[in-house]
């Protein structure tokens, strides 16, 4: 009788145990899923804001032809549709955003093949658009403001949060 009596209870301490575990493995589950995703989101456009930032550089540093290097052109071999004098117009020393000091980059969107990267400069309400390719990393300008369909603009609004 005495062996009854010892092993009571031990299957109530067992199943405890199992419980506990499963729920810390839940748990820690859920924050590895969390924190998985936040990153992702965090750095799923890494690659071709970098290549904006460069472009942003080289043309904060005047290196033009530089700049004009990343749209794939050259000054000896030209882009058909985008001149270096036309690139110059836009982006040069007397271009709209010249005195406007280094652009932020305000938004990216992964849609299709490529990047929308939007560069904000301040004091401007007209932000520009750029289209970086996912394969080739070549800029060129923002088919859209946006990409289209219906989107989640968390940054945005947990930005306004702290911003009174």
């Amino acid at each position: 009788m005495s062996g009854y009596l010892e092993a009571y209870g031990a299957s109530e301490e067992q199943r405890a145990r199992r419980l506990g575990i499963l729920k810390n493995s839940a748990i820690a589950t859920a924050v590895l899923l969390a924190a998985a995703g936040t990153l992702y989101g965090l750095f799923r456009n890494y690659p071709e804001e970098q290549q904006a930032k460069t472009f942003v550089s080289r043309l904060t540093a005047r290196d033009y032809a530089g700049a004009y290097q990343l749209w794939g052109c050259t000054e000896a071999k030209p882009c058909p549709d985008y001149p270096y004098d036309k690139f110059l117009e836009d982006w040069g020393a007397k271009s709209a955003h010249a005195g406007q000091g280094v652009p932020a980059i305000g938004m990216s969107q992964s849609c299709g093949s490529g990047v929308l990267i939007r560069l904000d400069y301040k004091g401007s309400d007209q932000p520009v658009t750029l289209w970086i390719e996912d394969a080739t990393k070549v800029i060129s300008f923002g088919p859209w403001e946006e990409c289209p369909g219906r989107h989640l603009h968390l940054k945005a609004w947990f930005q306004s949060l702290f911003e009174h």
